[in-house]
């Protein structure tokens, strides 16, 4: 019986499972998760055969190196990087047939920050609400990989056109989030509010799968004091008492008491996902749909 198994030889910095993540269960405190860049994540899947909702790798900044145990087509999307098959170059972005036994590299990004590995049948490590995703923040689903780790794969599907290449988004050089203002903005003096849609900010080396934190001007409040816990939506931002805004990403919590000044466009959240630490931030205000 072929041994249907993916075999971790160095997990990376933060290697994670995502998929499309578990939406629909705020009311019980549990995120939803899922790969952060989620058009990277589709793609590498589309590029292998695999269904939509098939789980993948999503690495950060340093990615991974792996061993299948039987063969298996992979594709790796997202961040740019070297990909090496028992050392000889293999291309990035495109289906990549990986024997029995090989050592597949993942190599550090060369821009951005995510990359995401996807092999034909997917990462079929057990669902937990649904989905397959590693949630840092409630600790839900399969915990970030480590070295030596072995993860079922499932049973590959019939390739029904077969795609060489695909292009890509470059990772962002200045990452520009549309935004809807509110529901507090009112929390904030009038030099503020001017302040976040015209300033520019920086991406923060705190940021991490549940927050894009930023450094930059410090937004003031009008009001003082905190408000009662209230739900949080993915794209949210929340201003903290030191007034540097912080976008809430895939594992964000689901209340909070900080108030949020607007609400990021979730298609814009993807380039949030690949802006490295230093990446200009700009907040463009948007009308409401």
């Amino acid at each position: 019986m072929t041994d249907r198994a993916l075999s971790v030889v160095r997990a990376g910095a933060l290697t994670t499972v995502q998929d499309r993540g578990r939406p629909g269960h705020a009311h019980l405190g549990v995120p939803r998760s899922g790969a952060l860049d989620g058009p990277a994540a589709g793609l590498a899947n589309r590029l292998v055969g695999n269904r939509p909702e098939a789980a993948v790798l999503e690495t950060t900044l340093n990615g991974c190196v792996l061993r299948p145990r039987s063969a298996v087509t992979v594709a790796v999307t997202g961040a740019p990087c070297r990909i090496t098959v028992d050392g000889r170059p293999a291309a990035w972005g495109a289906p990549v047939d990986v024997p029995a036994g090989a050592l597949l590299t993942v190599g550090t990004a060369v821009s951005g920050l995510r990359s995401y590995v996807a092999v034909s049948g997917g990462i079929a490590v057990e669902p937990v609400l649904g989905s397959r995703s590693t949630d840092l923040l409630s600790g839900l689903g399969p915990p970030p990989l480590t070295d030596g780790a072995v993860l079922p794969l499932g049973t590959p599907q019939p390739l029904r056109t077969r795609v060489d290449t695909a292009p890509q988004p470059a990772p962002p050089s200045e990452l520009v989030l549309r935004v809807t203002p509110g529901p507090r903005a009112d929390w904030f003096t009038p030099e503020a509010v001017r302040a976040f849609t015209s300033r520019t900010f920086q991406v923060s080396s705190a940021s991490n799968r549940i927050g894009l934190r930023t450094e930059g001007p410090a937004l003031e409040r009008a009001r003082p004091g905190e408000l009662p816990s209230e739900g949080m939506v993915l794209g949210a931002v929340q201003v903290p008492p030191n007034g540097r805004p912080v976008v809430f990403l895939a594992d964000h919590p689901t209340t909070g008491g900080y108030p949020v000044i607007a609400v990021v466009r979730e298609t814009d959240l993807p380039g949030a996902a690949q802006a490295v630490p230093g990446t200009p931030v700009r907040f463009v205000e948007v009308q409401r749909r």
